[in-house]
């Protein structure tokens, strides 16, 4: 009974989420291994989808139920998916009309739980906005959302998708899309690295419009490697969400090690070429805004 109590009243002592103390000290280690599950085919057509899974585990974290979760690059939807999965709702803002339109679908089917309504969804929300996350705010006040909670988002990693030749002829082989969209306000085409890092910073000022004063931020993202040379992506975010007006904190990283990858023979015989077999998960937090 002693102990129930301790529980109890550390309950209701957390602030940011429901974990236990125990659960809240084991997801602050600085690296994690995460093998997600097979995904469907509706998934994998996305070039570059993250598994709901591994934002199941940061929602759990930074939220508590029936929070709001936004995602500015919603693909085909792992976020929102994952918000329903964990009694949050959720906004996504998605360009290409394709991922758009599945991410409507599996969002459905996972409010339906697979044709049986859940308890919570008379309480749960989602939106599926099609639209370019550079009109985030401006829609947002539209539609008279509340702020948002919490972040979580895997933007483009600059052009890789079209520079990854390897990966991109066992996508096409297989049929699957090799490319975002051909839309040119799709921030995944932009070619000139610098104009790409100030047109995500944009993205992410609208973020920070709606998010709540202490609110976090993730972003999934990774160094690139091109033309000879490493462009510090994942550094870059930092320095570059860190500049005001705007101004996200920086709070630390998370360093998701991916070791269930082929090795490839990348520049064997003639120079190094790493096999980059993990992902930083940047997290960020909302302490300043502008008056």
């Amino acid at each position: 009974m002693v102990h129930e109590d301790r529980r109890r009243h550390a309950r209701q002592r957390n602030k940011l989420n429901e974990l236990s103390g125990k659960d809240w000290i084991k997801f602050t280690k600085s690296w994690f291994i995460h093998r997600p599950e097979p995904r469907g085919d509706q998934k994998l057509r996305h070039p570059a989808s993250f598994p709901e899974s591994l934002v199941r585990e940061f929602i759990l974290f930074f939220t508590r139920k029936r929070q709001l979760i936004v995602d500015p690059f919603l693909g085909t939807g792992s976020t929102l998916i994952a918000a329903v999965e964990t009694g949050r709702s959720g906004v996504g803002f998605e360009i290409a009309n394709k991922y758009a339109a599945i991410s409507r679908k599996r969002i459905r089917a996972a409010l339906n739980g697979n044709g049986q309504e859940p308890a919570e969804s008379r309480i749960l929300w989602t939106d599926v906005v099609r639209a370019d996350s550079n009109k985030l705010s401006e829609i947002w006040k539209e539609r008279e959302y509340p702020p948002a909670d919490y972040c979580i988002t895997s933007p483009p990693y600059w052009n890789q998708l079209k520079r990854n030749s390897i990966r991109q002829k066992t996508r096409a082989a297989k049929g699957l899309d090799t490319e975002y969209s051909t839309d040119p306000n799709d921030i995944g085409n932009i070619e000139d690295y610098r104009i790409f890092l100030n047109a995500m910073k944009r993205v992410f000022d609208e973020v920070h419009k709606v998010m709540r004063p202490r609110g976090y931020l993730t972003i999934i993202t990774n160094n690139v490697f091109t033309g000879g040379r490493m462009y510090p992506l994942a550094f870059d975010t930092v320095s570059t969400l860190s500049q005001e007006p705007y101004a996200w904190t920086p709070k630390d990283e998370k360093v998701w090690c991916q070791n269930d990858k082929t090795l490839l023979p990348l520049g064997v015989y003639n120079a190094w070429v790493g096999n980059r077999h993990h992902q930083y998960c940047l997290i960020f937090r909302k302490e300043n805004s502008p008056e």
